[in-house]
Protein backbone atom coordinates (compact mmCIF):
# COMPACT_ATOMS: atom_id res chain seq x y z
CA UNK A 1 0.00 0.00 0.00
CA UNK A 2 1.37 3.69 -0.86
CA UNK A 3 1.18 5.87 1.78
CA UNK A 4 0.76 9.99 0.88
CA UNK A 5 1.19 12.15 3.88
CA UNK A 6 -0.52 15.49 3.54
CA UNK A 7 -0.20 18.36 5.62
CA UNK A 8 -3.69 19.77 6.91
CA UNK A 9 -4.01 23.69 8.14
CA UNK A 10 -5.47 23.93 10.93
CA UNK A 11 -7.17 26.79 10.23
CA UNK A 12 -9.15 23.83 7.42
CA UNK A 13 -13.09 23.20 8.37
CA UNK A 14 -12.49 19.14 7.03
CA UNK A 15 -9.91 16.67 6.55
CA UNK A 16 -9.86 14.92 3.04
CA UNK A 17 -12.44 12.45 1.89
CA UNK A 18 -9.73 9.76 1.27
CA UNK A 19 -7.84 10.26 4.59
CA UNK A 20 -6.92 7.10 6.20
CA UNK A 21 -5.34 8.05 9.63
CA UNK A 22 -4.93 10.99 11.06
CA UNK A 23 -1.78 12.15 13.32
CA UNK A 24 -1.89 15.11 15.38
CA UNK A 25 2.25 15.72 15.70
CA UNK A 26 4.36 17.35 18.37
CA UNK A 27 5.51 21.01 18.92
CA UNK A 28 4.60 23.72 20.66
CA UNK A 29 1.15 24.61 19.54
CA UNK A 30 0.41 28.73 19.91
CA UNK A 31 3.81 28.43 21.90
CA UNK A 32 2.64 26.35 24.98
CA UNK A 33 2.06 29.96 26.54
CA UNK A 34 -1.03 28.45 28.32
CA UNK A 35 -1.52 24.67 29.23
CA UNK A 36 -0.44 23.01 26.89
CA UNK A 37 -2.97 21.50 23.78
CA UNK A 38 -5.18 23.73 25.89
CA UNK A 39 -5.98 26.12 22.86
CA UNK A 40 -4.97 24.31 19.82
CA UNK A 41 -7.89 21.90 20.96
CA UNK A 42 -9.95 24.79 19.44
CA UNK A 43 -8.39 24.69 16.03
CA UNK A 44 -11.20 24.70 13.07
CA UNK A 45 -9.55 21.32 12.17
CA UNK A 46 -10.01 19.22 15.54
CA UNK A 47 -14.04 19.17 15.30
CA UNK A 48 -13.41 17.05 12.03
CA UNK A 49 -10.81 15.29 13.65
CA UNK A 50 -13.30 14.45 16.59
CA UNK A 51 -15.61 13.56 13.61
CA UNK A 52 -12.79 11.11 12.16
CA UNK A 53 -12.14 9.44 15.60
CA UNK A 54 -16.08 8.97 16.51
CA UNK A 55 -16.74 7.12 13.10
CA UNK A 56 -13.42 4.42 14.56
CA UNK A 57 -10.93 5.80 11.95
CA UNK A 58 -7.26 5.98 13.47
CA UNK A 59 -5.41 8.91 15.37
CA UNK A 60 -2.32 9.70 16.96
CA UNK A 61 -1.28 12.20 19.16
CA UNK A 62 2.19 12.46 19.37
CA UNK A 63 3.65 14.69 22.48
CA UNK A 64 2.21 18.21 22.08
CA UNK A 65 -0.50 16.17 19.94
CA UNK A 66 -1.53 13.67 22.91
CA UNK A 67 -1.62 16.75 25.14
CA UNK A 68 -3.88 18.00 22.51
CA UNK A 69 -6.11 15.04 22.19
CA UNK A 70 -6.92 15.28 25.77
CA UNK A 71 -7.68 18.76 25.81
CA UNK A 72 -10.00 17.41 23.06
CA UNK A 73 -11.79 15.01 25.31
CA UNK A 74 -10.92 11.89 23.06
CA UNK A 75 -8.29 10.64 25.32
CA UNK A 76 -8.69 10.67 29.27
CA UNK A 77 -6.37 12.01 31.90
CA UNK A 78 -3.69 15.22 31.63
CA UNK A 79 -0.20 16.22 30.82
CA UNK A 80 0.80 17.91 33.68
CA UNK A 81 4.36 19.65 34.26
CA UNK A 82 7.33 16.82 34.25
CA UNK A 83 8.28 16.25 38.29
CA UNK A 84 11.63 17.72 38.00
CA UNK A 85 9.89 20.90 36.61
CA UNK A 86 13.18 20.64 33.58
CA UNK A 87 12.52 19.57 30.12
CA UNK A 88 13.75 16.33 29.18
CA UNK A 89 15.35 15.49 25.79
CA UNK A 90 16.79 11.87 25.21
CA UNK A 91 16.53 8.43 24.35
CA UNK A 92 13.97 6.23 26.46
CA UNK A 93 13.49 2.98 27.18
CA UNK A 94 9.84 2.17 26.90
CA UNK A 95 7.83 -1.33 27.51
CA UNK A 96 5.06 -2.04 25.31
CA UNK A 97 2.43 -2.82 27.29
CA UNK A 98 -0.60 -3.83 24.50
CA UNK A 99 0.77 -5.06 21.16
CA UNK A 100 -2.98 -5.84 20.37
CA UNK A 101 -4.04 -2.22 19.01
CA UNK A 102 -3.90 -0.95 15.22
CA UNK A 103 -0.62 0.62 16.05
CA UNK A 104 0.94 -1.88 17.68
CA UNK A 105 0.37 -5.26 16.40
CA UNK A 106 4.10 -5.64 14.85
CA UNK A 107 5.61 -5.35 18.51
CA UNK A 108 6.35 -8.11 20.67
CA UNK A 109 4.48 -7.51 24.07
CA UNK A 110 6.55 -6.79 27.08
CA UNK A 111 8.95 -5.67 24.20
CA UNK A 112 11.59 -2.96 25.17
CA UNK A 113 12.05 -0.01 22.48
CA UNK A 114 13.59 2.99 22.39
CA UNK A 115 12.25 6.59 21.35
CA UNK A 116 13.64 9.83 22.21
CA UNK A 117 11.12 11.98 24.84
CA UNK A 118 11.73 16.01 24.34
CA UNK A 119 8.81 17.67 26.77
CA UNK A 120 8.58 19.93 29.51
CA UNK A 121 5.29 18.89 30.37
CA UNK A 122 5.39 15.19 29.68
CA UNK A 123 4.03 13.71 33.09
CA UNK A 124 0.25 11.68 32.57
CA UNK A 125 -2.15 12.27 35.25
CA UNK A 126 -4.78 10.43 35.62
CA UNK A 127 -7.54 9.90 38.93
CA UNK A 128 -7.71 6.63 40.45
CA UNK A 129 -11.13 5.29 38.92
CA UNK A 130 -9.70 6.61 35.36
CA UNK A 131 -6.66 4.48 36.00
CA UNK A 132 -9.03 1.52 37.05
CA UNK A 133 -10.45 1.79 33.66
CA UNK A 134 -7.49 2.38 31.65
CA UNK A 135 -6.26 -1.20 33.14
CA UNK A 136 -9.13 -3.39 33.16
CA UNK A 137 -9.61 -1.92 29.42
CA UNK A 138 -5.65 -2.32 28.33
CA UNK A 139 -5.89 0.92 27.11
CA UNK A 140 -2.10 1.31 28.39
CA UNK A 141 0.06 0.94 25.75
CA UNK A 142 3.49 1.80 26.44
CA UNK A 143 5.33 2.79 29.76
CA UNK A 144 8.53 4.10 30.71
CA UNK A 145 11.05 2.20 32.42
CA UNK A 146 12.94 4.52 34.99
CA UNK A 147 9.71 7.08 34.91
CA UNK A 148 11.59 10.11 33.46
CA UNK A 149 8.58 12.54 34.15
CA UNK A 150 6.12 11.36 37.08
CA UNK A 151 3.65 10.14 34.81
CA UNK A 152 1.01 7.93 36.69
CA UNK A 153 1.80 4.18 36.81
CA UNK A 154 4.81 4.85 34.06
CA UNK A 155 2.02 5.93 31.14
CA UNK A 156 3.99 6.63 28.29
CA UNK A 157 1.19 5.67 25.82
CA UNK A 158 -2.68 5.03 25.93
CA UNK A 159 -5.71 4.17 23.48
CA UNK A 160 -9.18 5.08 24.03
CA UNK A 161 -11.71 2.30 24.46
CA UNK A 162 -12.29 1.72 21.51
CA UNK A 163 -8.36 1.12 20.41
CA UNK A 164 -8.59 3.58 17.62
CA UNK A 165 -6.87 6.92 19.27
CA UNK A 166 -3.60 6.66 20.52
CA UNK A 167 -1.59 9.53 22.52
CA UNK A 168 1.84 8.98 23.54
CA UNK A 169 4.65 11.48 24.93
CA UNK A 170 8.24 9.54 23.01
CA UNK A 171 8.80 10.11 20.02
CA UNK A 172 8.36 7.25 17.37
CA UNK A 173 9.24 9.39 14.08
CA UNK A 174 12.32 10.27 15.77
CA UNK A 175 13.24 6.29 15.68
CA UNK A 176 11.96 5.49 12.88
CA UNK A 177 15.61 4.65 10.65
CA UNK A 178 18.27 3.61 11.86
CA UNK A 179 20.46 6.55 11.10
CA UNK A 180 18.64 8.44 13.46
CA UNK A 181 20.00 6.10 16.06
CA UNK A 182 17.35 3.45 16.38
CA UNK A 183 14.21 1.73 13.84
CA UNK A 184 12.18 0.90 16.47
CA UNK A 185 9.08 3.37 16.21
CA UNK A 186 9.10 2.43 12.52
CA UNK A 187 7.44 -0.63 13.54
CA UNK A 188 4.15 1.55 14.83
CA UNK A 189 3.64 2.96 11.42
CA UNK A 190 3.75 0.18 9.96
CA UNK A 191 1.48 -1.41 12.19
CA UNK A 192 -0.74 1.71 11.09
CA UNK A 193 -0.14 0.72 7.73
CA UNK A 194 -1.12 -2.47 7.89
CA UNK A 195 -4.07 -1.67 9.85
CA UNK A 196 -5.81 0.68 7.36
CA UNK A 197 -4.44 -1.47 4.18
CA UNK A 198 -7.03 -4.00 6.41
CA UNK A 199 -9.90 -1.46 6.36
CA UNK A 200 -9.79 -0.76 3.37
CA UNK A 201 -9.86 -4.21 1.68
Amino acid sequence: MKVTPEFIDYREQQLPADTGAVLVPGGFSYGDYLRSGAIARFSPIMEDVKHFADTGKPVIGICNGFQVLTEAGLLPGALRHNMSLDFICKPQPLSVVNNQTLFTDQFEKDQTVMFPIAHGEGNYYCDDETLTELKQNNQIVFIYQDNPNGSTADIAGIVNKQGNVLGMMPHPERASESILGGADGKLLFESLVASVEMAVG
